[in-house]
């Protein structure tokens, strides 16, 4: 049991060290971080997203979204639109800065994705994406639950 906990845990944490290395790679000539080619990944592909939709697409907290909004905001990739009274639901639309990069950002993910893809047949990604998912659910059940009896 404690191998499979420990290839789990490695596993887990060393693809996660690489995806933010890989964006903090990419995007250090903007001095973009990894939170903020999140945010510009998805404000580029979905249009009109409120920084409410941005915590929920990032699994990032709202503090989190905020902060690289705010950065992203006075470095000029983004704006916001002001006829709403609250920030959080004003719809985030990128200026011509902030689309030359979420296209970049786009392109290579993309390429990042066909190059992990080329590795796995479709079934075995299919089988990957179910297994993480109920590996994900179960974690977040036990940790909602855990949360729960120590409060």
């Amino acid at each position: 049991m404690q191998e499979r906990f420990e290839t789990f845990t490695v596993l887990i944490n060393r693809i996660s060290r690489d995806i933010r290395r890989i964006k903090n790679q990419e995007m250090a000539a903007y001095h973009l971080r990894s939170a903020h080619v999140s945010c510009l990944y998805y404000i580029y592909s979905l249009d009109g997203v409120t920084s409410a939709e941005l915590c929920e697409h990032c699994e990032e907290d709202k503090a989190t979204i905020s902060r690289a909004l705010d950065y992203l905001e006075t470095n000029g990739f983004i704006v916001r639109d002001s006829d709403r009274v609250k920030r959080y639901r004003n719809p985030l639309r990128l200026t011509e800065k902030g689309q030359e990069v979420g296209k970049r950002i786009a392109e290579k993910i993309g390429a990042v994705l066909d190059t992990v893809s080329r590795t796995l047949t479709e079934d075995e990604r299919a089988a990957l994406y179910r297994s993480l998912s109920a590996i994900s659910r179960s974690l977040n059940a036990i940790a909602q639950s855990s949360g729960k009896q120590e409060a």
